[in-house]
């Protein structure tokens, strides 16, 4: 990357970070997926139950390599031959969970994480449950305000899931919302009602100031990484 170019990316990534901190957030910016999973590592114990909900971002980092190596217990919601009901009984046992992993649909530069789901079972957790929460993004989550959340999900976050997920939906199709992939002002997620009836964008929450201090970690890397 051209110097400038990154110091203007490390500019907005330090208001970003400062402004997590200030909502009672720990906060860590790491240049490389193998510096993250270092980081991970260091801040997980031996023993810990892990929980984590569905992520490509956790899958580019190797995430899945260091909690599958044996010194945890891994709550595998992925693990193959589970029935539907199984794997939801596993989401269930997260919140349970010493630590649980996910990634973000986008980060605001006010120090906001914002979360849109389909099943529910990751908005659920993050928001309460598992003692601790790590949200593990590269730095293309960065948005300035709410108003570009709601964009980046309509635009790309969404559309490239349910491509990923082989869901029918209009966004897999044309590659934005079915409302024009614009927010509006009124309601964020606002479609008409019926539009998307295979939507995966049912559950939306923003995360902003916490009461439970630095319950919630957020890992930036300095990578293009998830959706």
């Amino acid at each position: 990357m051209d110097k400038n170019l990154k110091r203007c990316t490390d500019l907005h990534v330090e208001k970003t970070l400062s402004n997590l901190k200030k909502n009672n957030m720990e906060a860590y910016y790491v240049e490389s997926k193998e510096e993250a999973i270092s980081l991970i590592e260091s801040l997980i114990n031996e023993g810990d139950t892990i929980a984590f909900g569905g992520s490509t971002t956790l899958r580019e980092i190797g995430f899945f390599d260091l909690v599958k190596n044996g010194k945890y217990n891994l709550l595998d919601r992925d693990k193959e031959g589970l029935t539907r009901e199984q794997a939801q009984n596993i989401n269930r046992q997260a919140f349970l969970s010493d630590a649980y992993f996910a990634s973000a649909n986008a980060i605001t530069e006010h120090g906001e994480i914002y979360e849109v789901d389909g099943n529910g079972n990751r908005v659920a957790a993050i928001t309460f449950g598992p003692k601790n929460v790590f949200i593990v993004a590269g730095y293309n989550k960065i948005v300035k305000n709410m108003r570009d959340a709601v964009e980046r999900v309509k635009n790309t976050a969404c559309p490239a899931n349910t491509m990923r997920l082989n869901i029918g939906t209009q966004c897999n199709s044309t590659g934005t919302c079915v409302n024009g992939g614009k927010c509006d002002e009124r309601n964020l997620m606002a479609v008409n009602a019926g539009s998307c009836p295979n939507s995966i964008c049912s559950f939306s929450s923003v995360i902003s100031h916490q009461t439970n201090v630095n319950r919630i970690k957020v890992i930036i890397i300095e990578e293009n990484l998830g959706f």
